[in-house]
């Protein structure tokens, strides 16, 4: 027996030590990271983080379009809604009216005591004036059976009404839970970029924002336009149509306007939103998120843009400008610059389309 416990006496002992030596360990390890020497984040190069940067604003752009057509179906949902709720009103205050017609009947019919026809015939003192009124209450009589007809319709499509409108206050209130998760991504992803932008210096910051703006478009006016020679170097190509044309002018206008992500103007934009606004203008009608526009026209190839076509990047359809020529676009690019002209090769380009 004796020779028995004494393994396990060691074995405890054992693990008695490899415990005591796994917390010194540990504590050693937490004393250190306390000190700021042990797991201290790396340093990251500007090139670093203006990748993290780039990464994290394409994933809020993504959110973002997700937001405008949430949004856009939230919007829809309340008109429905709104539209079902008053048509289900009118019904009902209609319904009203003819229930009060048919209370007034019935209060008539108790008072004259409901005696059968035959027996106020026997008993009228004028036969003939009783006649005329008979014939008139049986006409009464069919108008009260139409009447009860349509208080049966109306209450049969009041609670169709209802029934309609409680699927839309459902898919309104999925919509406005759907609303709250893209932004929260959005917010997030944003307050991340802000975090690793704030350990540059202010000049590498302003070089970072600086990068990919075509020759002359950071000291643009607002007011510059396509024929001032901003799209790149040398002659401006003329917009085919005139509506392209003035959504290329209304484009140029807004150099230098803040992004904003969820903005469709006049003082902010976000991507999707600085092009709806610019055919807007023009008076031509485009959805609001990069997913729908480019499926607003025709699809063009690469090779064969036109000042005021839409050009799309990313493989999920992320972003959105528009051409101006010569291989430039005006766009919105993200928080960290403004609405602005740059190359299309800036960013994995993914298709184009022309809506004029």
């Amino acid at each position: 027996m004796a020779a028995h416990r004494k393994p396990r006496h060691r074995s405890a002992g054992g693990r008695r030590a490899r415990t005591a030596a796994t917390i010194a360990l540990a504590g050693a390890a937490t004393a250190t990271a306390f000190d700021g020497t042990g797991h201290a984040e790396p340093e990251l190069t500007p090139a670093q983080v203006k990748a993290k940067v780039d990464k994290l604003y394409q994933e809020a752009e993504v959110a973002t379009e997700k937001y405008n057509g949430a949004r856009e179906e939230t919007e829809a949902a309340q008109r429905r809604l709104a539209a079902l709720q008053d048509e289900s009103a009118r019904k009902a205050e209609r319904l009203n009216e003819e229930r009060d017609a048919l209370g007034h009947v019935a209060a008539a019919q108790y008072r004259s005591g409901g005696l059968s026809p035959a027996l106020r015939l026997a008993l009228s003192d004028d036969p003939d004036r009783y006649l005329e009124g008979a014939a008139l209450a049986e006409r009464a009589g069919s108008r009260q059976a139409a009447t009860v007809t349509r208080v049966r319709k109306r209450l049969r499509e009041i609670e169709q009404l209802r029934g309609a409108a409680r699927v839309e206050l459902a898919s309104l209130t999925s919509r406005q839970a759907e609303l709250k998760r893209h932004k929260k991504t959005i917010t997030g992803k944003l307050a991340t970029a802000r975090q690793l932008l704030s350990r540059l210096t202010a000049e590498q910051r302003a070089r970072l924002t600086a990068e990919g703006t075509a020759p002359g478009t950071q000291r643009a006016s607002r007011a510059a336009g396509p024929g001032d020679g901003l799209a790149a170097p040398g002659t401006p190509v003329a917009a085919p149509h005139s509506r392209a044309a003035s959504a290329v002018s209304y484009a140029y206008s807004k150099l230098g306007s803040p992004y904003v992500w969820g903005a469709t103007g006049p003082d902010a934009f976000d991507c999707s939103g600085l092009v709806q606004a610019a055919y807007r203008s023009a008076g031509v009608a485009l959805p609001r998120t990069t997913y729908a526009q480019i499926d607003a026209g025709r699809r063009v190839a690469r090779s064969e843009l036109l000042p005021g076509d839409l050009v799309f990047f990313y493989p999920g359809i992320s972003h959105v400008g528009i051409y101006v020529g010569n291989g430039q676009m005006v766009h919105a690019p993200n928080p960290s610059a403004p609405v602005r002209v740059a190359p299309i090769d800036e960013m994995p380009f993914a298709g184009a389309t022309r809506v004029v």
